[in-house]
């Protein structure tokens, strides 16, 4: 007999799904069986966040929809966190779960794993939530969220399958086969010739790219340098102009040099970008205009009527609309000071930043100086709050964290794994404080068994600084902030990794030139690596 989940699992396959992340449970049996036979890889996390998490890090370096197999209940309410992130970020991901029976369903009788409403609980962290209730409903549903994947905002999508349902008789259903999906909008000719007639006519254009111009990264570069253009880039953005180019503008946080480039620019083309609060530091109004001209390309609706207001809104593809618009730009070298305004913003922000910030900075820049190829995954922590704030990534897709959006801890570990997996080629590393390790340290032995060979940084100031640091400003006596660290050492050997500390930049530049083919912790003890930064600067 060829099951539901069976026939899933065919569907999955064909539209080209390769690895699936998940925790088997009496309620998801089904769905292992229908895998038997799939040419589908499957990782176990050791818990469901780490899967969301590991599915997240997948989907960003593939560029394809991380894919989790969750069981009802508890498994649900512990990938909820990783959806969040997903959903704040803008991932696409495809969490394919259990759920009760039908007549079992928010019974309230305590039946196994049951929740009052699983399916509502999940719709809040996903761009829809479906019930699986009939066999011939699987096909419209899984082509429903490929078909937001391809061409609408991806967020990630929940199906649950009651368990009766699994084992169900598919046999009568066609062969799978590869959804006929639509084509992201493009913007109508004129519309690129109108934007690339403001922008060659300014004084001071300015481009801004979030993580939906990802696939925009050739045509933006080219627009930028035919225009004379800075790029300001979000945090899922950067690399999307190298971060040594003339006009890469990798800044946000509260710097008031990204302010004022968009005060001051008469004409600006954000793309991709929703203007998020913790990207520029709630210093954009919650609804308003700049005051030069504005046009924003989203694939969101109503996105582009949240935040920023625009001149011109459109809704359409951030790849498309900058190849309309470079292709009606008149050729010619640009007359503006576009290079000269990037430089003075970034020496502006780098300059004001203080010691342990400084010293995250220089250690991630020197790490893509030493591996420019590399995949550089943050958590929350100091390090990584320095690289969203000035880090300039060499490449699209090759810096991305947890630090803004839905900002959630533990976040590093499991999402490298995933971009490991994804990118089995490239060098990945991890950038993860002592307090964030322990959210989800146990997803170290998911890596030894999956074969990975991930570097983590570990930021050792033990305990939760930037939070004790923020309680003492606000005033607030620093409770629960100083807490336990263990010795890092023998946990790492104890799940196969191997292990070296580092206490200043010479030995981190050590570490990171040497070739490894093991997972390895690389622990920083943050004051003396601090120090030997600004020593080295004197």
């Amino acid at each position: 007999m060829r099951s539901l989940a069976t026939y899933l699992v065919e569907i999955l396959e064909a539209n080209g799904v390769d690895t699936i992340f998940g925790i088997p449970g009496v309620h998801t049996v089904d769905l292992y069986r229908g895998l038997e036979n799939s040419r589908i890889r499957h990782v176990t996390p050791r818990h469901e966040q780490g899967a969301g998490f590991m599915a997240d890090g997948y989907a960003r370096v593939t560029g394809k929809p991380g894919v989790c197999f969750i069981i009802t209940g508890p498994g649900m309410t512990n990938i909820v966190t990783a959806m969040g992130q997903a959903y704040g970020d803008s991932i696409p991901m495809l969490v394919i779960s259990s759920v009760n029976p039908v007549g079992e369903m928010g019974s309230g009788r305590g039946h196994l794993h049951e929740l009052k409403n699983q399916s509502a609980l999940v719709r809040e962290v996903s761009a829809f939530s479906h019930t699986i209730l009939d066999i011939h409903a699987v096909e419209p549903a899984l082509a429903r969220a490929f078909s937001l994947f391809a061409a609408g905002r991806p967020r990630p999508v929940h199906i649950e399958i009651p368990v009766g349902l699994l084992n169900s008789d598919a046999s009568f259903m066609p062969a799978a086969r590869r959804f006929a999906l639509p084509q992201p909008p493009a913007p109508c000719p004129d519309t690129g010739v109108q934007i690339a007639s403001r922008l060659s006519a300014a004084m001071r254009p300015l481009i801004v790219a979030g993580g939906g111009a990802i696939g925009a990264a050739s045509a933006i570069r080219s627009l930028a340098e035919r225009l004379g253009a800075p790029v300001v880039m979000t945090v899922n953005a950067r690399g999307i102009v190298p971060g040594d180019h003339p006009l890469a503008v990798p800044l946000t946080g509260d710097s008031a040099a990204v302010m004022k480039l968009l005060q001051e620019s008469d004409a600006t083309l954000a793309l991709g970008t929703e203007f998020g609060p913790t990207d520029f530091a709630d210093r954009l109004p919650a609804s308003g205009r700049l005051p030069g001209w504005l046009a924003r390309a989203d694939l969101d609706a109503e996105q582009l009527m949240r935040g920023l207001r625009a001149d011109l809104p459109l809704l359409a593809d951030a790849r498309l609309t900058a190849e309309a618009v470079l292709e009606a730009l008149p050729e010619g070298s640009p007359a503006t000071a576009g290079a000269a305004i990037a430089r003075a913003a970034r020496h502006e922000v780098e300059t004001a930043m203080n010691p342990v910030l400084s010293a995250g900075l220089q250690m991630l820049d020197l790490l893509v100086q030493t591996r420019p190829d590399a995949i550089v995954v943050g958590d929350s922590t100091q390090p990584v709050y320095a690289g969203c704030t000035a880090f300039g990534a060499p490449r699209p897709a090759s810096f991305f964290c947890s630090a803004t959006g839905f900002g959630t801890l533990g976040y590093a570990l499991p999402a490298a794994i995933g971009a490991a997996l994804g990118a089995p080629d490239r060098p990945v590393f991890g950038v993860i404080g002592d307090g964030g390790l322990q959210f989800t340290i146990a997803e170290m032995a998911c890596a030894t068994e999956a074969k990975t060979t991930i570097r983590l940084i570990v930021w050792n100031n033990r305990g939760y600084s930037e939070i004790k640091s923020y309680m003492i400003n606000a005033g607030v006596p620093p409770v629960g902030v100083d807490i336990y660290t263990p010795d890092f050492e023998p946990i790492a050997r104890g799940f196969g990794w191997r292990y070296r500390k580092v206490s200043s930049i010479g030995d981190f530049a050590t570490a990171i030139a040497s070739p490894s083919i093991h997972n390895e912790v690389i622990e920083i003890d943050e004051a003396p690596f601090t120090a030997s930064v600004a020593g080295a600067g004197e």
